[in-house]
C-alpha cells in the first residue's frame, strides 16, 4: 500500500452523501487513513467541488461546519492549486484529453507523488490507462480476510 493516495472530489461526496454502493469503499479507505496506513491528499478545489457535483444533490449550508471539520482531519491533506500544478493540468488537457477540472486533480496527485488517484469518474479512469506514474481507480473496499483453509 502506498504512503499516500489522492482522492477526487466525487469520492469525498460519495462518503458525505452516503451513496449506495460507494459509501462502504470510501469508509474503508477513510478508516485505513485514520489508522495511519496512508495519507489521503486532495486539491483545495475539492473544498468547493464537494458542495455540488454534477448529477448529485447540493450539500446545504447547514453542513458547513461538519464539512470544514472533516477536511481538517490529520489523515487528510488539502493542498493548494498553484501555477505549476495549473500548467501541468493544461498539458494533461492537451496531451491526454482529460477534462480541465479532472486534470487539476491528476496534476495535483502527480505533483505530490501520489501513485494512486481514486475517483468514481469512469471517463477519467479510462483516460488514466494511458498515463504513467499513476493508477486511477475507484476507491477500494477493505480486503476480505481468508479462512486460512
Amino acid at each position: 500500500m502506498p504512503d499516500r493516495i489522492y482522492w477526487d472530489s466525487n469520492a469525498f461526496l460519495a462518503w458525505l452523501q452516503n451513496e449506495t454502493d460507494r459509501e462502504a469503499a470510501c469508509r474503508d479507505t477513510l478508516d485505513a487513513a485514520q489508522r495511519g496506513e496512508f495519507l489521503i491528499m486532495t486539491s483545495a478545489l475539492t473544498l468547493a467541488e464537494v458542495l455540488w457535483l454534477k448529477g448529485a444533490p447540493k450539500l446545504t449550508e447547514d453542513k458547513a461546519d461538519l464539512l470544514n471539520r472533516f477536511f481538517r482531519r490529520s489523515s487528510l491533506r488539502v493542498v493548494n492549486l498553484d501555477r505549476r500544478i495549473a500548467q501541468r493540468a493544461q498539458r494533461l488537457v492537451w496531451e491526454s484529453g482529460i477534462r480541465p477540472k479532472d486534470s487539476i486533480h491528476v496534476a495535483t496527485a502527480l505533483q505530490y507523488d501520489c501513485p494512486v488517484l481514486e475517483t468514481f469518474d469512469k471517463p477519467l479512469i479510462s483516460k488514466g490507462l494511458d498515463l504513467e506514474d499513476i493508477e486511477i481507480r475507484e476507491p477500494q473496499p477493505a480486503a476480505q480476510g481468508t479462512l486460512g483453509v
